[in-house]
């Protein structure tokens, strides 16, 4: 949650007692303050939402949280997006919370006002979510590429979680997600001393699944998005249900699941369009029921 430096550039508005804005309407066209959004592909079947306060690092204010899940629902919503790419700047992915916004907070205003929850509206996104993190992920930031389902590192890109250098800890899955990811030892080396680890570090760890040039990232996860966009919306949205239940549950509940899952896909017209055409030695056109 903490950002790369403690004053960062002017805060996007104070949080203290202030009730979150509901989600609006998304249009084509919109022009967002925070973020910036466009779908990307030859068949325009990839959703891409770019972080855009590059003066602050992309520090991740309310506002733009608020515009971010406005732009999941959207592309959530659209049938022709199979993918989404979530992207920052060369820079940073996203350097942490805005701390100015969240310095005079009391315990109470955490507490009464469920502080941050709003922040992971990412995870209950069914379309997968690569993460193309270029520059600095710290702190929220990392918290934020975590919540994706893949992630992509450029040559440069830094992760860490300093918090305990602000004097608090992790507010938004930094604890749980890392250690899941990358181990106890090392998470809890990374969160108690606050030091960051390389791209190269990260994926050596189990964090990052690849690593690219800082020009040539975003592009290698446009191309990742739309080969997943290709396949079946519906089964796809099953298989991403159940390699995260993993973390979940017991591996006896987890394969219980994935059985259920799987047999579910028998109900589909993909399932029958995909065995068909691999047994006719032609490739499948997926409908998405």
């Amino acid at each position: 949650m903490a950002t790369l430096r403690v004053l960062m550039p002017r805060a996007c508005g104070l949080l203290r007692r202030r009730p979150w804005p509901a989600l609006r309407p998304f249009a084509s066209g919109v022009n967002f303050e925070y973020i910036i959004t466009e779908k990307k592909g030859r068949n325009s079947n990839v959703g891409v939402i770019r972080l855009n306060r590059p003066k602050a690092l992309n520090a991740l204010c309310n506002g733009l949280i608020v515009e971010l899940n406005q732009a999941l629902a959207a592309f959530e919503a659209d049938p022709a997006v199979g993918a989404i790419v979530l992207t920052g700047g060369d820079k940073a992915f996203a350097a942490g919370a805005d701390i100015k916004e969240m310095q005079n907070q009391t315990f109470q205003d955490c507490y009464s006002g469920n502080f941050l929850s709003h922040w992971d509206q990412l995870t209950r996104v069914k379309k997968p979510v690569i993460a193309a993190v270029n520059g600095y992920a710290l702190g929220g930031g990392c918290e934020l590429a975590m919540m994706c389902d893949i992630i992509y590192a450029g040559e440069k890109a830094q992760f860490g979680q300093p918090e305990i250098l602000l004097g608090t800890i992790p507010g938004a899955g930094g604890t749980q997600r890392l250690t899941r990811a990358v181990g106890k030892s090392l998470a809890m080396e990374m969160i108690l001393t606050g030091d960051r680890i390389s791209a190269q570090d990260a994926k050596q760890a189990g964090l990052v699944s690849k690593i690219f040039p800082v020009e040539t990232l975003v592009e290698e996860a446009i191309q990742c998005a739309e080969k997943i966009a290709t396949n079946s919306k519906i089964v796809t949205a099953m298989a991403k249900e159940s390699v995260n239940a993993a973390f979940e549950m017991t591996l006896a509940e987890g394969n219980k699941l994935e059985k259920k899952l799987f047999y579910s896909t028998f109900a589909t017209d993909d399932r029958r369009e995909g065995m068909t055409a691999f047994v006719e030695k032609r490739k499948a056109n997926f409908k998405d029921q």
